[in-house]
This record gives C-alpha cells, structure tokens and sequence, in this order.
C-alpha cells in the first residue's frame, strides 16, 4: 500500500521571499500606531487619559467586529483578482495614506480636545477598517499558499524577518524623526517605506482553485461553527493572552522609560532596538531548534514562558543598563511567539477544512483579529483605571513621584499575568502529536486527488 505525500516545499524560494517582505508594508503603520500612538495623543496632544480611554473602549468593539464581518466576506469574494488578492490590492494604498493623515492633526487637547478627539476617531476608525481588509486578505492566503509545516514555518520565518524590520522601523526610527521632521513628516515617511513592499510582493500571490468554493454558510452559522471549535478557541485566548502582554509593553515603555527610569527619548530607540534586533535574530533558531522539532503548541508555551522570564525585572529595574538585559531575554521570547502564531492558526483552519469541507481562512483569522482586538480594550482599560490611580495627569507640566511606581506595576503585573494565561490556554489547545498528523495526512491526499483531477481536466 501506498501513501500520497507532498513535498515540504512547493513552492519557489521567491514566492515565499516575496510572500515575506509583503508582511513589513502590512505591519509598519500597525506597530507604530501600537507603540506610540497613545503617546503622541495623550502625552503631546495633550487629549485627558480618560477621554482617550472612553473611546478607546467603543474604537476596541468597532474594531472587533469589523474583523469577522471582512474574514466572513472574503472567504465569499468571487472576482476577476481572486477572493483574498483584491483586499490587498485596493486597500493598500489608503491604508498608508491615512495613517499618515492621523499624525498630522492640527489640533491640541489643552485649546481644543472636542475637535481633537473627532479628528483622531474619525481617522482611525477608517485606517483600521482599511488595515482589517488588508490582513484578513494577506494572512488568509497564508494556510492556502503553503500547505505543509515546514513550509509555513519557512514561511513564517521569513516573513517575521520583515516584521520585526517593520517592528524595528516603528519603534527605533519615530523618535529619531520625530525630533528632525515632527510627528506629520515622521508618518510620511513611514507611510510612503510601507506602500512599496506590499506592491513588490502582490504579483507573487496566488488562489488554489479548488478551495475557491462558496463556503454556502449564512453568517451567524460561520460564527457559530467557528466558536464551537475547541482548537480555535484555546489557540485564539492564548493569542490573546499574549496580545495583551506585547500590547502592554509596547504601549508602556516609553512612559515607563520617560517616568520611572527617567531616560531621554532616544533611548526607546536603543530599548526597541535590541529587542527586535534580537527576536530577528532568533526567528530561524526557534524554528530550527525547538519548532520542528516540538510542534505549534509547545513551541508557543516556550516563548511565553521565556516572555515572563524577562519582564518580571523589570518591576525592580534600577537603571537603562539593567533594561537592556531584559530586553535580549524579551527579545529571544518574542522570536519565538511571532514565528507561531499564523502557524498555529493555520493548523485551526486546516482541521476546520477536513471537518467542513470548505478552507475559511478568512472567518478563522478575522475572528482571530476579534478575539485578539479586544485584548487591546483590555491594555487601555487597565491604564485607565491603574495610572489616574498613581497620579499621572496629561495636563501636569511635572508628574508626581507615585507615578514611577505605578508605571513599574502596569509594565510588568498584568504582563506577566497574561502570558501565564495563555501558557494555560496552549496547554489545553487539542490540535498536536496524532490527531494533527491525522489532519495533515487527510489533506495531503485531498490536495494530490485535486491535482490529479486537474491533470486529468487539462
């Protein structure tokens, strides 16, 4: 008897390189809106804390919801470009136009917060609409464009190289620019780097025919065969988890750094800068070393745990030197965590698709983008409630001293809480040693029979 296999590679080198560097143009505007955008708000703009948490909350359930309604729509797309490339293709432009509007606000929070808050919600609500057609189009060709493990973890590996490029760029180069051009030049520049990538890229994506099938599912059936999955369910909370941990971070290093450790600017440059430079550095050790030969669920478990190893410190930290050790064990955690996670919901959509019949990418991570979108209500509620709590007012020309305390306990508490969950949530995650061979054996052979029948047809 005879078994049908694949090989690990199917597709080219370049299609996967130019699949990769696409993820640097879908990321910039993303990871800098995440590191400093409530910096840029609240902090130079001068918009009450409270005001920006409010509406924060209502922009978080916007947020979310648009995410499964976009994945739900493009796994029903039938055009001349595809069901997934035509998200991409006419969004990306917009997409970094207006992040770049976003920046240039003419308005201040201490003359006139009311026009500033309308300015600021109108277009962030529209650039992040723009960023879920994006991502739900380009992270749901992921599963369909590269059918085996090794190839995905290929895949992702390089594709992280150029996110943590992204990541690099969005949080070393705005204080840089910022400080030379202002914040409207800073977003420019950024916006006009991230179109290239995802127009070099698009040429090299392509649609399986034969999943390109009407999923014949009403919406709020999608939805509920995507919450009754179990796999989904542990492998989204524990993104989630991990979400809020990263989110936090990155949204509180530069007060952190500002108030507690009292360092200049420049050095969130040098505090990003070695954790990116790190977590690149690590991307094909993680897979190498430790993915290939665990799986997605113990892979991720390792990195969240290494994540916890350098974060707690960092509530005792008595000068930038000590930070900067943390910031290489942050680093090598991170590696890891951004190497598996589109792997991990590739296997989810890949059971989904020997259960159902049908390959929903795009439900699987537009639903992944709703769960994990409200972990980022959750990092705005917790600064809300915890930083008032320490004192910090955005109208005080000088913060009182509690605030250094308070900033210690948001960075590293609620951090670290997080990545424990999602520790508990991989563990029980159902998708690993033979029940995920069975599914990867199932669609080997659905995927030759396709190939043979097309074969056949020609």
């Amino acid at each position: 008897m005879t078994t049908t296999t694949i090989k690990d590679f199917a597709t080219s080198t370049k299609t996967r390189m130019m699949y990769a560097l696409m993820s640097l143009g879908v990321a910039l505007p993303i990871e800098t809106i995440g590191a400093f955008i409530m910096y840029f708000i609240v902090d130079i703009k001068n918009l009450p804390a409270t005001w920006y948490a409010t509406f924060w909350f209502f922009y978080t359930v916007y947020n979310a919801l648009n995410n499964p309604a976009l994945g739900y729509a493009s796994d029903r797309t039938r055009s001349r470009w595809g069901r997934r490339r035509p998200y991409i293709l006419f969004s990306g432009i917009p997409y970094a136009l207006v992040f770049a509007l976003i920046f240039c606000t003419p308005f201040d929070g201490k003359d006139n917060p009311v026009a500033l808050l309308i300015y600021f919600g109108v277009l962030i609500t529209i650039w992040e609409g723009l960023y879920t057609a994006l991502a739900t189009g380009y992270y749901g060709l992921l599963p369909e464009m590269f059918g085996t493990y090794q190839e995905r973890t290929d895949t992702a590996a390089k594709m992280n190289i150029f996110q943590v490029i992204a990541l690099i760029l969005a949080s070393v180069v705005p204080p840089l620019l910022w400080n030379k051009i202002g914040w409207g030049g800073m977003a420019i520049s950024l916006a006009i780097i991230a179109i290239i990538p995802i127009y070099v890229g698009f040429p090299a994506l392509f649609e399986r025919k034969d999943l390109a099938t009407d999923t014949s599912f009403p919406f709020f059936k999608a939805l509920k065969l995507t919450f009754m999955n179990k796999s989904y369910l542990t492998a989204a909370g524990a993104q989630a988890m991990r979400f809020v941990a990263t989110g936090i971070l990155q949204m509180g290093m530069p007060f952190y750094l500002k108030y507690s450790l009292h360092v200049s600017d420049s050095m969130f440059s040098v505090f990003f800068g070695v954790t990116f430079v790190v977590s690149m550095l690590s991307l094909y050790p993680w897979r190498n070393w430790v993915a290939n030969k665990l799986d997605s669920r113990r892979t991720l478990m390792a990195a969240n745990l290494m994540m916890i190893i350098g974060i707690v410190p960092l509530a005792f930290s008595p000068s930038f030197t000590f930070v900067l050790v943390s910031a290489v064990i942050i680093g090598i955690g991170l590696g890891g965590l951004i190497l598996m996670g589109d792997v991990i919901m590739g296997e989810v959509v890949d059971e989904d698709e020997v259960k159902t019949g049908h390959q929903r990418a795009g439900m699987y991570f537009g639903m992944s983008g709703f769960i994990i979108t409200l972990s980022g209500l959750l990092v705005s509620s917790i600064f809300g409630i915890l930083m008032p709590a320490f004192g910090y007012d955005t109208l005080l020309e000088v913060q009182p001293a509690s605030v250094d305390q308070g900033f210690r306990i948001f960075l590293t508490v609620p951090t670290t809480i997080g990545l424990v969950l999602a520790i508990l949530f991989l563990n029980l995650y159902p998708l690993h040693g033979k029940r995920l061979q069975e599914i990867r054996d199932t669609l080997t052979k659905k995927k030759a029979l396709a190939e043979n029948q097309n074969k056949s047809a020609v």
